[in-house]
């Protein structure tokens, strides 16, 4: 019951914030006043904030910023030794920091070190938590650029990146950051410069436990679904999340963002009823993968978890099952990646349920930005298979789905799996599957989770897989940079395809886009996509293991 109240609070206060916030947002993507600061950064940047980019502007700009980020965090990485507050550690190694640097760039900081014994102070401030900002409101802008692109009537503009950017980070991101911070810092969290203090344990043994500035990274890593932990274990660790009602803080800081963006969708459009008809989607593919995971943790199967009437394994006592199972479902709905269990030690299905979370493109509500332009693509692939049935030009919100936006829809859906399932045959077919530490359909498991986390820009790890090495840092950063850039590219062009075009007038031949039937199509194509693509792999892997 506890269980059920912790997410059943969650969703009424998502449901309250939905239109103040979304209307909050609306507001700062669609204003044309600059504050101080932000004319400060457009001087020193040098971009005049009037000026509009056409799609491909909009995406150099992206691809442009994304590369000198990543060099940047990279030499970061690299010198972290020389810098102050580095706490004596070594340079980041050249695959480990290629690795960070596309990780936390992309918006997925997926983690192959230990972040309390490998990275000093300064590169997590700096470094990391910058990038934990600026990859955030670089996915909000490309998901505003998209509904530009629906809401233009014949333009070829798409606003200006850079202008999106600054606002995003100055007007909604920091603001909330500030005031998170300071919760959690009340809440337990660290924030310190502190090197770190020599405790001793209750078995007598003395521990070297780091300090550092947790709370502020905390802040944006749930509010900008990075993910990326201060310290190894995440999210587990009670640095970073003290108590129950931390963990609840936290689930809702990951959902704001993204389920209250359907609204700045439907105010753009200029129907909010659109705006309702994507969060619907959304809320029903969520409330069903949340009650799944619950369901098979707390009735887990197995001699074990029967016996003591839960599957407590891998899971953190002053949360619970129900509390740790809906934070795994949310984490990877979300490209967010956080943990405060191992899914590696969660029940066959359990466990296989974060996997098809992101398999879904993590649209349910997805990672900032990224969730709601992932679901705009498969409403356009809904109201194209809608069209056939009935032998006409399909459209949505006005705009013709001709064959150029279904081959740019279609080639956005087909990049991530080919990523996830090229990047699994891979590492069996190079042997490099013998670091996972099972064998089977476990251990296959556990090199599926690895890439498809990567692939869909999640960051979370299953566990019970040694990625430490340079093959293995190599693969996975290639598959973030191409899950999170190729995707985008499609992604503009598309908007770019829409805005070019005139508002075509509804007829009696045009499918509804804001009734329960359409939330309901919507709904079927993702899963029925998802299922097509995945299930052959599922179930050689969790499926087949749940099974025997």
């Amino acid at each position: 019951m506890a269980g059920w109240l912790f997410v059943i609070t969650l969703l009424v206060a998502l449901v309250a914030v939905y239109r103040p916030f979304g209307d909050y947002m609306y507001r700062v993507v669609t204003g044309t006043r600059s504050n101080v600061a932000e004319r400060g950064v457009y001087r020193l940047v040098g971009v005049n904030p009037a000026a509009e980019q056409t799609w491909g502007v909009y995406a150099r700009s992206v691809l442009a910023f994304s590369a000198v980020s990543i060099l940047f965090l990279y030499l970061f990485l690299r010198v972290q030794d020389k810098l102050w507050l580095s706490l004596g550690f070594d340079p980041v190694t050249t695959h480990v920091a290629w690795n960070t640097a596309v990780s936390f760039v992309t918006n997925t900081n997926w983690q192959a070190y230990s972040g309390e014994s490998t990275m000093g102070h300064l590169v997590q401030m700096a470094g990391l938590a910058v990038q934990n900002f600026v990859s955030a409101s670089v996915g909000i802008a490309v998901a505003v650029a998209l509904v530009r692109g629906f809401a233009a009537r014949g333009g070829a503009t798409l606003g200006n990146f850079w202008v999106d950017l600054t606002r995003i980070v100055l007007r909604i991101l920091l603001p909330i950051c500030v005031l998170a911070t300071i919760v959690f810092m009340v809440a337990g969290m660290v924030q310190n410069l502190s090197g770190g203090t020599d405790v001793t344990t209750l078995t007598g043994a003395t521990q070297h436990v780091t300090g550092g500035p947790v709370a502020s990274q905390e802040a944006i890593k749930e509010l900008g679904t990075n993910g990326g932990g201060f310290y190894n274990v995440n999210s587990a660790h009670p640095f970073e999340n003290p108590t129950s009602w931390t963990n609840w803080l936290q689930l809702f800081l990951i959902l704001l963002i993204p389920f209250s963006l359907p609204r700045v969708f439907g105010r753009m459009v200029g129907q909010n009823r659109q705006g309702y008809a994507i969060a619907a989607v959304m809320a029903v593919l969520a409330i069903a993968s949340i009650a799944l995971t619950i369901g098979f943790e707390v009735h887990g199967a197995g001699t074990v978890p029967q016996a003591v009437g839960a599957a407590m394994e891998g899971k953190e006592t002053r949360f619970g099952v129900p509390n740790s199972a809906a934070y795994a479902a949310v984490t990877t709905l979300t490209s967010t990646g956080a943990v405060n269990s191992f899914h590696d030690s969660y029940t066959s299905f359990g466990g296989m349920m974060p996997m098809i979370n992101m398999m879904l493109g993590e649209v349910a509500p997805g990672g900032v930005g990224a969730g709601l332009y992932g679901l705009l693509i498969l409403a356009i692939i809904t109201v194209f298979v809608a069209g056939l049935m009935v032998g006409r030009t399909p459209e949505y919100l006005g705009k013709k789905i001709g064959a150029r936006e279904m081959k740019l829809a279609s080639l956005y859906f087909l990049v991530t799996p080919t990523i996830v399932l090229a990047g699994t045959a891979a590492a069996f077919a190079t042997g490099n599957n013998s670091t996972a530490l099972n064998v089977g359909p476990h251990g296959l498991s556990e090199v599926l989770y690895a890439f498809t986390s990567a692939g869909n820009n999640n960051g979370s790890a299953f566990g019970g897989i040694t990625v430490n090495t340079p093959w293995w840092d190599t693969a996975l950063g290639l598959a973030m940079l191409l899950g999170r850039f190729l995707p985008i590219v499609l992604v503009l062009a598309l908007a770019g395809s829409l805005a070019r075009q005139k508002a075509t007038p509804e007829s009696e031949g045009t499918l509804p886009t804001h009734q329960p039937l359409f939330v309901g199509m919507v709904v079927g194509v993702t899963v029925v996509l998802v299922a097509l693509t995945f299930l052959p792999a599922l179930a050689l892997g969790p499926i087949a293991e749940g099974l025997s």
